[in-house]
């Protein structure tokens, strides 16, 4: 059954609170700085990128993308000699698994919880993995049999098939990663876009070339606010995410589907009032 984009978007939004956890909440966090990660970026690095194996800070740099030259080179393969990539991975799962199951209570034990689980791991090990290259290493990993664990590894593993997508959408928009972080702070009404948390940090030589080539392109005006065109870059690429987020939803007849977002809403409301952490 083809999906339409609709479908992925809204379950996009159903399923980013579970994996948010990893981000926002203390338990991931916490699992990794007591293997011995000495910065949240270390054990960052070290977890996410494990699906990879053991690969040189190049391939991680291109397969995340958004990250600026050098930061993973600080963190691969250092962060991998402290601990191996598979230690940290665990840790970082567990963590996680243990911050949804903190913020949902007793939902974590109830029977939509475990359909959920049961729903979004089919879809996400349904997939293609042709150039997809992070959500390949999450297919080579055993899913978890505990359907909390299930639930957070099966959603984390569809957002980064959305995450490989999404580097192809801004790669057909020819947008780089600091330039797709500055187009997103726009789009989120952060101004001016430098200061936002995932870009401030860089070099202000270096965010000043970023929006000087934004600016000539049309995209940013000479205030640094989005223009018309970039406006509409912004809907094209989300545009283009959503319809490439699709194909892992194929597996679901509709009622299946239907079922997914009826089991998955309850959880995801109490994710939210949380702020997932």
């Amino acid at each position: 059954m083809l999906v339409p984009a609709t479908t992925a978007r809204r379950l996009f939004e159903l399923l980013e609170p579970i994996c948010l956890v990893t981000y926002l909440a203390d338990e991931s966090n916490e699992e990794l700085a007591a293997l011995g990660h000495r910065t949240y970026w270390d054990g960052y690095f070290a977890a996410r990128a494990a699906p990879l194996g053991r690969v040189p800070a190049q391939v991680v740099h291109a397969a995340f993308y958004s990250f600026a030259e050098g930061e993973a080179a600080r963190h691969i393969p250092s962060a991998w000699e402290t601990v191996p990539p598979e230690v940290s991975f665990d840790a970082w799962r567990r963590g996680s698994a243990a911050s949804v199951r903190r913020i949902l209570g007793e939902l974590a034990d109830s029977p939509g919880l475990a359909r959920a689980a049961d729903l979004v791991t089919r879809a996400a090990t349904s997939a293609p993995t042709e150039g997809r290259v992070l959500y390949a290493g999450w297919r080579a990993l055993p899913v978890p049999d505990e359907p909390v664990t299930r639930l957070w590894h099966s959603a984390t593993m569809l957002r980064e098939h959305r995450g490989d997508g999404h580097v192809t959408a801004l790669l057909a928009s020819g947008v780089g990663g600091t330039e797709a972080h500055v187009l997103s702070a726009l789009d989120m009404g952060i101004h001016p876009p430098e200061t936002f948390g995932r870009i401030h940090h860089l070099p202000r030589t270096r965010l000043a070339e970023v929006m000087a080539g934004l600016r000539e392109r049309g995209l940013v005006d000479a205030d640094g606010r989005s223009t018309a065109a970039g406006r509409e870059t912004t809907r094209r690429i989300e545009a283009l995410t959503d319809e490439l987020a699709a194909p892992p939803y194929e597996a679901l007849a509709a009622g299946e589907l239907a079922e997914l977002v009826a089991a998955l809403e309850p959880l995801t409301a109490r994710l939210v009032a949380a702020g997932s952490r």
